[in-house]
């Protein structure tokens, strides 16, 4: 399975948790069986990071995102945006430019039309944010 796959899998577990608002260990079961170790070993740890997290993403986002409190966020673009925020600060074995890109072509396929660039751009300011903070990858 490639990366992508895997996490396009990770972003319907966030999505899921931001509806239920609770970590879902049948879910994550039933999405992992089957996968090669690499694969699921990266969707269990990003999960149990992103929900663990959760608070602090969704600050994140609040903050940068201008004129749109996260209550008008769609939940689509919410996870996708939380999935990439978690990867660019706290996995350092994927770049935040194939994070952020990653995420906006979830948004693009599950999200509304003018959502993709909303995420790509908060991405942005993500990116540059961390770069600005000495934080480079």
């Amino acid at each position: 399975m490639s990366r992508q796959a895997a996490r396009e899998i990770l972003f319907k577990l966030v999505y899921e948790f931001n509806i239920n608002g609770e970590f879902d260990e049948f879910s994550l079961k039933l999405f992992t069986t089957g996968l090669d170790e690499k694969d699921s070993e990266y969707i269990k740890d990003c999960y149990t990071g992103i929900t663990s997290k959760a608070e602090e993403l969704k600050n994140k986002i609040a903050a940068l995102s201008e004129n749109f409190s996260l209550d008008r966020i769609y939940k689509m673009d919410l996870s996708a945006l939380m999935l990439a925020i978690y990867e660019i600060y706290y996995r350092e074995d994927i770049p935040d430019r194939v994070s952020a890109n990653e995420a906006t072509e979830l948004s693009k396929k599950y999200s509304s039309e003018k959502s993709y660039s909303f995420v790509n751009g908060l991405l942005a300011a993500v990116i540059k944010e961390k770069e600005s903070n000495g934080n480079n990858n």
